[in-house]
């Protein structure tokens, strides 16, 4: 009997395996990667896009505005963005009694 059993699978790509087009797309990238880096000589970076930002805007000799541009576009990459909190405060309460209130309300818990 020929073909392939119920479930069976012959042939074709195998699972993870690249097609042509994108292999030689990769290869492409790649080999042009190559050459502007030979083409720029000891003056390439060898880091990513964020290193390359924080090489700016650390760098002192830059122009203010150039690192201030650098800093804005990389600091989403160092520092993660704050939630905005709603704050409840009881009506006619001073901080000071905010705060007594709540040290009352933790000795009460650990005598217990």
């Amino acid at each position: 009997m020929r073909g392939s059993k119920p479930g069976e699978r012959r042939g074709g790509r195998g699972p993870g395996t690249k097609n042509k087009r994108t292999v030689v797309r990769e290869h492409e990238f790649a080999v042009a990667a190559a050459t502007i880096t030979m083409s720029l000589g000891e003056y390439a970076f060898e880091g990513n896009a964020h290193a390359f930002l924080m090489a700016l805007y650390k760098d002192v000799r830059q122009p203010i505005e150039l690192r201030i541009e650098a800093a804005k576009a990389a600091i989403s990459y160092e520092k993660p963005r704050l939630a905005a909190v709603a704050a409840k405060v009881d009506r006619g309460m001073s901080y000071e009694a905010l705060i007594l209130k709540a040290v009352e309300r933790v000795g009460k818990t650990l005598r217990q």
